[in-house]
């Protein structure tokens, strides 16, 4: 349904996007994370028509976005990161000011108005005007134009950003019903979290390239390999510097460092299988290093973020 083949976009030697090949099947809630900065915007204003890339193109729903605009925008909603609002328009005025943009019959309007606003539990502030909305009534509200048309694909730039916890939970359980309706949805956040538990796949993008892109669980795989242990050592300085010396003369350990806790612990990347750690353990044990502890510490969503983008800086 979304589909990036190549696509770039640069401001004279400044790289916004970087050949970004990107596919979201049809009815999948695709989350793209990365920070600010990182490409997401100039990505999401391509797919809704108002940028034009360097070089590379996009599809929604097999149509060619640079060729056929007009076309693409009869099957999208867009909920930019940030959206100007009619003050003087009462919420039900909002929408159907939209719904006759797009074309829409005075009787359709009647008929789906009322839906829309159910579906973003706004129904009790249909004659409100929307200066007097709180941010994240606003930001239902907006959804709610987005959707105006019945679209095909919905492209949403961090539409939770500014809200407080108990708005993002009822937008989440909103996006949550759209794609029960079966939408596909694309959706940006800077949090992972904020998107796991959503989202179907997620996509991250770093210094405008895809650096990763799976299920959750995919992506926490692929880091796997490299665990993070905590060793706790008995004994002074004397003894904790030797078990830095032992484990950095290991060849899968790296970043050893000692944690100031409080106790004399070391603490170090490793990348070994399971058997090779209790290899590992057992050597550590034969050459008389005096350990008191072997923990093995898993890795958050935040952890694996850091680690991703963190590749890219590096290189």
């Amino acid at each position: 349904m979304i589909e990036t083949v190549n696509l770039t976009k640069k401001y004279g030697s400044f790289t916004a996007l970087d050949d970004l090949n990107l596919s979201v099947s049809d009815g999948t809630v695709y989350g793209f994370v990365g920070q600010n900065g990182a490409g997401k915007t100039t990505t999401f204003q391509i797919l809704a028509t108002l940028l034009s890339p360097t070089y590379g193109t996009a599809y929604i729903d097999g149509i060619d976005v640079t060729k056929e605009p007009a076309k693409v925008r009869r099957v999208i909603g867009y909920m930019p990161d940030f959206f100007g609002v009619y003050d003087h328009f009462r919420a039900e005025e909002y929408l159907d000011f939209y719904g006759a943009s797009y074309g829409l019959s005075v009787r359709d309007r009647e008929e789906v108005i009322p839906q829309l606003l159910e579906l973003v539990n706004l129904t009790h502030k249909r004659d409100s005007y929307v200066d007097l909305l709180s941010r994240g009534m606003k930001q239902r509200l907006c959804l709610a134009r987005s959707l105006i048309h019945d679209p095909k694909v919905l492209i949403l730039d961090e539409p939770a950003s500014g809200l407080d916890p108990r708005a993002r939970v009822e937008m989440r359980e909103i996006l949550k019903e759209l794609k029960t309706m079966g939408k596909t949805i694309i959706i940006s956040s800077h949090i992972l979290p904020e998107l796991a538990e959503m989202c179907d796949e997620i996509g991250v993008i770093d210094n405008g390239k895809l650096v990763a892109t799976g299920t959750v669980n995919d992506i926490q795989l692929k880091l796997q390999a490299q665990k993070v242990m905590i060793v706790a050592v008995n004994g002074g300085a004397d003894q904790l510097a030797r078990a830095v010396r032992f484990f950095e003369d290991e060849p899968e350990v790296m970043n050893v460092t000692v944690v100031e806790n409080g106790a004399s612990t070391v603490q170090f990347s490793y990348r070994g299988t399971d058997e090779n750690q209790q290899a590992l353990i057992k050597k550590a044990l034969l050459a008389d290093l005096p350990l008191l502890s072997f923990q093995t510490v898993e890795k958050n969503l935040e952890d694996v973020f850091m680690e991703i983008t963190k590749g890219v800086e590096e290189a």
